[in-house]
């Protein structure tokens, strides 16, 4: 159950209807804040979060928009000087890698896009050197069918209540490295890959290394797998056009509707053993 401290998981009293009868209860919610990203005392997005992990997806959403390109940028991450309630602070060590302020918002962050040649544009040149088709240890089948269980149980703030995303990270051999939940799907990709940054480990082109979504693979995913260096992505739900085309171009695998006993390779192909 969850305690009072718990970030992730609010209540709420309800009233539940089955049929002509009503009960008053309490209900766990997910739990949905603002969290103000400032980078060296200065704002620089806002973002829609459940609370918890915050320093992993201040650094998680700054490498996934090529802002910064590994530990050796990032001083401190923490909160802000005057501790203003939901507000996270990066300090760098030498700024940002180029000056985000002329840009009319952070598009690639959005399930909807603007333009997608220009967000393909974005992923070449951001993609860590090597990153593109770099060769890795493939993956078994069984280990893809298997990865998804193996992320829900561990994800305990959708067990209790139901509206959180989840993206963990695994090895080639099933091993767990790190999972994340949140109620935006991008938010769970940036703490995943923030853990690993904060951690010293980023990008991680060359550990075959793969992402577990809870749900469906849209294109702004597949682009922070690929910013980063994973080697594939493996999905619940269905993946995008764009997802696919993407994954393809970088020579990513790319599997979804992974359920039961079957799923669907979308790109990647090669990445996946037998």
């Amino acid at each position: 159950m969850a305690t009072a401290f718990d970030p992730h998981v609010g209540r709420a009293w309800i009233e539940r209807v089955h049929g002509r009868e009503r009960e008053r209860l309490r209900d766990e919610l997910a739990v949905e804040e603002p969290l103000e990203i400032r980078v060296d005392g200065e704002p620089l997005a806002v973002t829609m979060r459940t609370p918890g992990e915050d320093e992993e997806l201040a650094a998680g959403f700054l490498a996934g928009e090529g802002l910064i390109s590994g530990p050796e940028d990032v001083a401190a991450v923490g909160l802000s000087e005057d501790l203003a309630a939901n507000v996270i602070e990066v300090r760098t060590r030498a700024g940002l890698r180029r000056d985000p302020t002329g840009e009319r918002r952070f598009y690639l962050t959005s399930s909807c896009g603007v333009c997608g040649k220009g967000a393909l544009e974005f992923v070449r040149r951001e993609r860590p050197p090597g990153a593109a088709g770099a060769p890795g240890v493939a993956i078994e089948p069984e280990v893809v069918l298997a990865i998804p269980d193996r992320a829900r149980s561990e994800q305990d703030a959708f067990r209790q209540t139901g509206g959180l995303h989840a993206t963990a990270l695994f090895t080639t051999d099933g091993e767990l490295l790190v999972l994340r939940e949140d109620v935006g799907r991008h938010n769970a990709m940036d703490k995943a890959l923030g853990s690993r940054l904060l951690g010293g480990t980023y990008p991680l082109v060359g550990q075959s290394i793969y992402a577990c979504l809870s749900g469906r693979a849209s294109f702004e995913l597949v682009q922070k797998a690929s910013v980063a260096g994973l080697a594939g992505i493996v999905a619940v739900g269905a993946p995008s056009t764009l997802a696919v085309a993407l994954a393809r171009e970088e020579g990513l695998l790319l599997c979804g509707f992974v359920r039961g006993e079957s799923f669907n390779v979308y790109a990647g192909t090669e990445r996946l053993a037998g």
